[in-house]
């Protein structure tokens, strides 16, 4: 994207940052304590995300592992709204 939040973009990123990045957009699109917005769903999180990896604002193989690892489904279990957590076909994305 545009490198927030010190404009550092790709390769001027460590790979901690590359890791935020992601799992910032996601605790974003999914919080639901948020006055001033609705929480998506697991699916929409995870297709929104999977537009930003091929617009090319998330890191693709970091955006892969994310899902492949099971770390996202790991997050919505513990932290979402039981109704939040819907089905994910990552075969897409991965």
């Amino acid at each position: 994207g545009t490198g927030y939040p010190r404009r550092l973009v790709g390769d001027q990123m460590s790979l901690a940052a590359k890791m935020m990045v992601i799992a910032d957009i996601f605790e974003a699109l999914t919080a639901s304590d948020r006055p001033y917005k609705k929480p998506k769903m697991l699916s929409e999180a995870i297709a929104i995300m999977g537009y930003m990896e091929k617009d090319h604002h998330i890191d693709p193989e970091l955006f892969r592992l994310f899902l492949s690892s099971g770390a996202y489904l790991e997050y919505a279990r513990e932290y979402l709204l039981p109704e939040q957590v819907d089905e994910v076909d990552i075969k897409q994305y991965v």
